[in-house]
């Protein structure tokens, strides 16, 4: 069976050792913000657009840096649905509020890692592994 995958954009933003997460309405997952790219859109525009849309604070375009690319099954997907998110960090102007499909947000530590999804355990993996997140 031929893999299908899923192209995903994250922002990752570390504060006091967590990272930041969201969960959308109706989900029992939380997910590290971003989404998918529209059409013609770079990876920046398409980050700055999810995280305004999501949690109505503005990325520095100029500061957004490339993390890592990381590669799961997808949540709720069939199985061989892959996940493949390319993953950013950078700073921001403005104060996080829950918008659009997000029904809230907070900060996860690596103990909270196993409510979040497939590809974002990975990430918390790494972030561990590398002295960011507790």
């Amino acid at each position: 069976m031929e893999k299908q995958f899923i192209d995903k954009l994250a922002w990752i933003y570390i504060k006091n050792r967590k990272i930041l997460s969201t969960r959308s309405r109706g989900k029992d997952v939380w997910y590290i913000p971003g989404g998918k790219r529209e059409e013609r859109e770079s990876d920046q525009q398409a980050l700055v657009r999810e995280v305004r849309e999501e949690l109505n604070v503005d990325l520095y375009r100029e500061k957004i840096q490339l993390y890592g690319i990381f590669e799961a099954q997808a949540h709720g997907e069939p199985e061989g649905t892959i996940v493949r998110m390319t993953c950013y960090t950078g700073e921001f102007l403005g104060v996080f509020e829950a918008r659009a499909e997000v029904e809230a947000f907070g900060f996860l530590s690596y103990k909270d890692k196993d409510i979040s999804s497939e590809v974002d355990k990975l990430i918390f993996e790494d972030l561990k592994k590398k002295n960011l997140i507790d």
